[in-house]
């Protein structure tokens, strides 16, 4: 069995990928080489194989795993990457034949999750996904401690070390699992604050490495950690930003979605999710330049399904025309509403088409009423001028005004503060 503790910082990986039919998925391939690169391995090698079902003790048969086997003795391996989720079972028996570590698909996005994570919520989540995940694996390295405690002043509840691994890992879930619902809580009442004074919310989301994070820094003149890596932002950054003929509106940048992203993943970061699904509007960030966007951007709606943000409305936004050499240009449905946008967000080529896109849509959020007021509420009357939302105004014969208003939600939220509501009458 490997030694845990010698584990390399760069371990030289070989990458093996069982597809279930005779179709090459290069871009799958090419993903876990990614994901590879992303959490640090030396990626040696790569063997792909052809298997209608997996086999139930090593998932990969007798034939590849002494081809695996090989390699891993010829090209001094220390990492073998399966591009699959294996059960421990299966994960054990690999390790046992082939005398390294093997980290099946979760367990490297979960390493590289670790890695990223910077905020103390974030890496709350991440260490909660961990236990989850390693939770089932413990029998791994272990098995010279399984065995009852005795002898004397050592008898006792007859616990093996597994059990009582397996007891502390479920004590912790336990403390990060109140930890998170006080951070949870946390983040509502910040969104019950926002809502007092309601600034619509836009958020970036879209699969791992389409560009949200540089998009992001280009619409808010931010400094967001953005790398040409899987999973380079973990954490979700909020800015405020001023739309032209529309006002204010929050800018969140979200983690990345993947192919199969591990559920115990989605349920960590439901809290940081939850950004997601109260927002008012989304931005669909596609890696225009990738050969498999149309995969990629089923997988994002797959995963805005599962946390109930499918029926938002989207704005897809095609980044990355500089590597195609296609122009700007906007894209309208039949009701006349921008359905996507092509734009660069390196080059900042046709950034203000989105931004007036989004403009137009958080328009729709507007708020037309009839306001009533007195001849003495002029301070309110002027200030209302100065936020330029009056679009008429009629004289009462008893000096008091009516004025006709289209409102955004902050400005309507400033102004029930300021009037009698009965005095509002919505057109």
């Amino acid at each position: 069995m490997f030694d845990l503790a010698e584990a390399k910082a760069q371990p030289n990986a070989l990458i093996v990928y069982q597809r279930d039919s005779s179709q090459d998925d290069e871009d799958i391939l090419e993903e876990i080489q990614l994901l590879a690169d992303s959490a640090g391995a030396v990626v040696v090698n790569t063997l792909t194989a052809f298997r209608r079902s997996p086999d139930p003790s090593t998932y990969i048969g007798k034939g590849k795993l002494e081809e695996v086997k090989e390699r891993v003795e010829a090209e001094e391996i220390d990492l073998v990457i399966l591009n699959h989720s294996v059960s421990p079972i299966q994960e054990r028996n690999l390790e046992r034949a082939l005398k390294v570590r093997v980290l099946d698909r979760t367990g490297l996005i979960l390493d590289i999750f670790a890695q990223r994570a910077s905020s103390h919520e974030g890496k709350l989540q991440v260490e909660l996904a961990q236990l989850q995940h390693i939770s089932t694996r413990l029998v791994r390295g272990w098995t010279h401690l399984e065995r009852q405690k005795g002898g004397i002043g050592l008898r006792g509840p007859g616990e093996t070390q597994l059990e009582t691994d397996r007891r502390l890992i479920g004590h912790r879930i336990k403390a990060l699992n109140k930890r998170l619902e006080t951070v949870s809580a946390q983040r509502q009442l910040r969104r019950k604050s926002r809502a007092k004074v309601p600034v619509p919310t836009v958020s970036l989301v879209g699969y791992t490495n389409a560009g949200k994070s540089s998009l992001f820094n280009r619409i808010t003149d931010s400094r967001v950690y953005a790398q040409d890596q899987l999973f380079a932002t973990l954490d979700t950054t909020m800015r405020r930003v001023e739309l032209d003929e529309f006002g204010a509106a929050i800018l969140s940048d979200t983690v990345g979605f993947i192919r199969d992203l591990p559920h115990s993943l989605v349920e960590a970061f439901h809290s940081t999710l939850e950004e997601v699904t109260n927002a008012h509007l989304l931005l669909h960030v596609v890696d225009v330049a990738s050969h498999y966007r149309e995969d990629c951007i089923t997988e994002v709606n797959k995963v805005l399904s599962e946390i109930e943000a499918s029926d938002i409305p989207t704005i897809v936004v095609f980044n990355k025309i500089d590597l195609t050499g296609a122009p700007a240009k906007v894209k309208r449905n039949d009701k006349g509403l921008v359905d996507s946008v092509w734009l660069s967000a390196h080059s900042g080529e046709g950034v203000d088409l989105l931004l007036q896109a989004i403009a137009e849509y958080l328009s729709l959020l507007h708020t037309r009423c009839r306001l009533k007021l007195n001849a003495g509420q002029g301070k309110l009357r002027a200030n209302l001028y100065q936020k330029s939302v009056v679009k008429a105004e009629n004289i009462r014969e008893d000096g008091g005004f009516e004025l006709e208003l289209e409102l955004s939600p902050a400005d309507f939220g400033w102004l029930k503060k300021h009037c009698n509501t009965e005095d509002i009458e919505h057109l």
